[in-house]
């Protein structure tokens, strides 16, 4: 499924209307067994510009409370976005500033153009660029004293670093950013829905625990659960019989 961000005169920089509009969209997405796969892009140039600084002159008027409750809807968003079920794949086709980097960070795999850029962008307006995950997520892809240098200066990180320090899986051919994530999606589709859910479950959590022991633990539910399913003994059985296997995530 494409999800296209659809501001391109503001570069996709997001609204208040947007987060809760992706809120809305990621709760029907979960509730539909169909989908496979999510794929995140944006209209025009842009990715995403962040948060639409037309917006943001009213924020040092809105006193603690009223920030606050801006800022943890932006982050429900956001977190109901990296929630989902199925994988979401960020098409990275221009640049990613600020909430825009979060929500490419937010996704479990990132494709970027030759024409992608990223940059922390709120520390240039003095916010922290600890933002709606950045602050977690980027230290995971990248090393914390490069993550560090990227939020403290808040500089353009081009898409051939991107991928140098792994805050990209690959950069697209030239105009064949969606052409390569959809061949990358179409890989993931082949497999077992419970089983690519299952394995983004068990990823996403073993982030957050704090022991090998405990990220086993949680494997072996998961592998346990997925032998009850009927997709294995039907890959099992088009192994076989090589043939394709008909998933039907159940």
């Amino acid at each position: 499924m494409l999800l296209t961000l659809n501001r391109p005169a503001r570069y996709n920089a997001m609204a208040n209307t947007m987060f809760v509009e992706l809120e809305e969209f990621a709760r029907r997405l979960d509730a539909d067994s169909r989908k496979r796969v999510l794929v995140i892009t944006g209209a025009g140039r842009a990715f995403c510009a962040g948060y639409d600084l037309a917006d943001a002159e009213n924020l040092p008027s809105l006193g603690a409370l009223g920030m606050l409750d801006q800022q943890e809807r932006a982050a429900r968003a956001l977190l109901a976005i990296r929630s989902l079920k199925v994988p979401v794949v960020a098409a990275v086709n221009g640049p990613a500033a600020g909430g825009g980097l979060s929500l490419a960070l937010a996704a479990d795999i990132r494709v970027a153009s030759p024409a992608a850029k990223f940059n922390a962008a709120f520390v240039r307006i003095g916010l922290s660029a600890g933002d709606l995950g950045v602050s977690w997520l980027l230290t995971r892809l990248v090393s914390p004293a490069v993550a560090s240098e990227i939020c403290f200066t808040g500089r353009i990180v081009d898409a051939s670093e991107a991928e140098h320090i792994g805050l990209v899986n690959q950069v697209s051919e030239t105009g064949d950013l969606l052409g390569g994530v959809f061949r990358l999606t179409e890989q993931i589709a082949a497999n077992s829905p419970a089983g690519v859910q299952l394995s983004k479950r068990a990823l996403q959590a073993n982030l957050e625990v704090g022991s090998y022991a405990a990220a086993l633990e949680l494997e072996n539910r998961g592998q346990a659960l997925l032998t009850r399913s009927q997709d294995m003994p039907e890959a099992l059985a088009a192994f076989r019989e090589k043939r394709t296997p008909v998933f039907k995530g159940e």
